[in-house]
């Protein structure tokens, strides 16, 4: 059937291949894999709402499930002049008859399928990269413990400021990512209306049950609003734009691990199965997978920006450039997602600091000033004058050859340090690690084990919440395998010998996957 009724000319061979794409048996397979489960979800529906007929039900399941367990190969030679749904249901005509497979179509149109498909596929890619964003904490959060004592200087504007420990930088990381894990969470709970139902802009006067498909697919209800549902796909922008800030993080992680496992600064080293050799000099130790990582994150950046693009100014209805280009920038930019995350799993628990050499460029960088300056704010001198006093010992021991602090003494007479009573005597320097534990106040690394506490508890939180999404799509498969089974057991044609498949409905799905 290569006709509409209203229209009878098709596309030409290139045309086909830009608006479609290639119909190729991977292409085949990825595609009606996921049509054929919303098909099976609305047979099922129409058959229990009298739309349709128990014994066309029957012969339409059989048919669709013995495509899905041989991977569709009855239709890699078939032309696809309007695009692969179109093929596949011209095929179940020719097969079943008009009686029977032109009865599929029932109640709804290619965009509520379409914009269902985007929905289940969207919700198993963000319950993936959610699941190994989660596993990416549990490492940043095992190391922060486990490198608490590690102290080191932290930096602003590429300069050493104070001391913290390797740990309570990696609890920082942590911290940003927890939001990036509330977001990409967020953006999975919106995910809780099937689109299917929504017909083709305006739903149906026919008496569907959109509830019960959206149940069988493991949606919490149906449609809100008809228009909407085939309109929008922003909750795919922000599962982008989640999945951007994620990498955007880890970006920076791995622009400051980059830096600190060079030969000059030599806080940090990768084990060998990390990095990479160079093909004409022999000496180098390049820990290149942390480039990979930083680079994702531009991917995902320019895919929210074409997505968006592409949805700017559209009619808020459904539209081709929503709900197929800027649908079709997003998915690369998931899987860039997840690459970087796979890949700053095994450099977070595989890079191995050093704590001599932290310490020993702590000791060397004066990151102690501020804490000197504040001690002699608690005995009485004011904050401008301290400061001034540490800042001028720390250029005189500079300009000596010194390389730390061990006394600083407040001239008498100093501007607004007349109530001072400890007079040339020195305050002492405080110990790097005294220091650091000292800083229990407004998130300091002395209450790193608070930080990563807070964060565990959270980590558990989110990761029942992500449970809690997998076994309702678990629980949703086999429901939804219960019913098609018992369909095609109970509604083959009188006398007729029924085939009910030993192998459940998602098996077959994955042998055709």
């Amino acid at each position: 059937m290569s006709g509409t009724g209203r229209l009878t000319g098709i596309l030409g061979p290139r045309t086909r291949r830009v608006v479609y794409g290639e119909s190729g048996p991977e292409d085949i397979r990825q595609e009606l894999g996921a049509t054929t489960t919303v098909d099976l979800a609305h047979v099922v529906m129409l058959t229990e709402r009298g739309l349709l007929p128990r014994e066309a039900a029957a012969a339409l399941l059989r048919r669709i499930t013995t495509l899905r367990a041989d991977g569709f190969t009855d239709l890699y030679e078939l032309p696809a002049p309007r695009g692969l749904y179109l093929m596949y249901e011209s095929h179940l005509i020719a097969e079943l008859g008009a009686e029977v497979g032109g009865k599929l179509h029932t109640g709804r149109s290619r965009n509520d399928i379409k914009a269902t498909i985007t929905a289940l596929r969207l919700r198993s890619e963000l319950t993936d990269l959610l699941g190994e964003v989660l596993r990416l904490q549990a490492v940043l959060l095992s190391r922060a413990r486990a490198h608490r004592h590690a102290v080191m200087p932290v930096y602003t504007h590429f300069q050493p400021a104070m001391p913290i420990s390797y740990g309570y930088y990696l609890a920082g990381i942590a911290t940003a990512l927890d939001r990036d894990i509330d977001a990409l969470g967020h953006v999975l709970g919106h995910l809780d209306r099937c689109p299917l139902g929504a017909g083709a802009v305006a739903g149906t006067d026919l008496s569907i049950d959109p509830a019960r498909t959206a149940e069988l697919l493991g949606f919490p209800d149906g449609p809100l609003h008809a228009t909407d549902a085939v309109a929008a796909r922003d909750t795919m922008l922000r599962a982008v734009a989640a999945g951007a800030s994620a990498a955007l993080t880890l970006s920076r992680l791995a622009t400051d691990l980059q830096l600190w496992s060079t030969q000059e600064f030599a806080f940090v080293e990768f084990p060998e199965r990390l990095v990479g050799g160079s093909s004409a000099m022999p000496q180098k130790r390049n820990a290149f997978l942390l480039e990979h990582v930083k680079a994702k994150a531009a991917l995902a950046v320019g895919a929210w920006t074409a997505s968006a693009a592409a949805m700017k100014s559209t009619p808020f209805t459904n539209s081709i450039e929503v709900g197929t280009e800027a649908v079709g920038a997003g998915w690369p930019a998931l899987a860039a997602v997840r690459d970087s995350v796979l890949l700053t799993q095994p450099l977070v628990s595989g890079a191995r600091p050093n704590p001599a050499r932290m310490e020993q460029r702590a000791r060397e960088s004066f990151v102690t000033a501020t804490v000197i300056a504040n001690r002699l704010v608690a005995q009485g001198v004011p904050f401008r004058t301290a400061h001034h006093v540490v800042g001028r010992a720390v250029r005189e021991a500079v300009e000596a050859g010194a390389t730390e602090l061990t006394r600083i003494t407040v001239p008498r007479g100093a501007e607004g340090a007349e109530g001072f009573e400890a007079g040339p005597s020195a305050t002492e320097l405080p110990g790097l690690r005294e220091v650091v534990d000292s800083h229990d106040r407004g998130g300091g690394p002395g209450e790193c084990a608070r930080t990563v506490q807070v964060l565990t508890d959270r980590l558990a939180a989110h990761g029942r919440l992500l449970a809690a999404h997998r076994d309702r799509a678990a629980k949703a498969e086999h429901l939804l395998d219960e019913a098609v089974d018992t369909l095609m057991a109970t509604g083959g044609a009188p006398g007729e010998a029924v085939d009910v498949h030993a192998v459940s409905v998602s098996e077959r799905t994955e042998s055709a996957q």
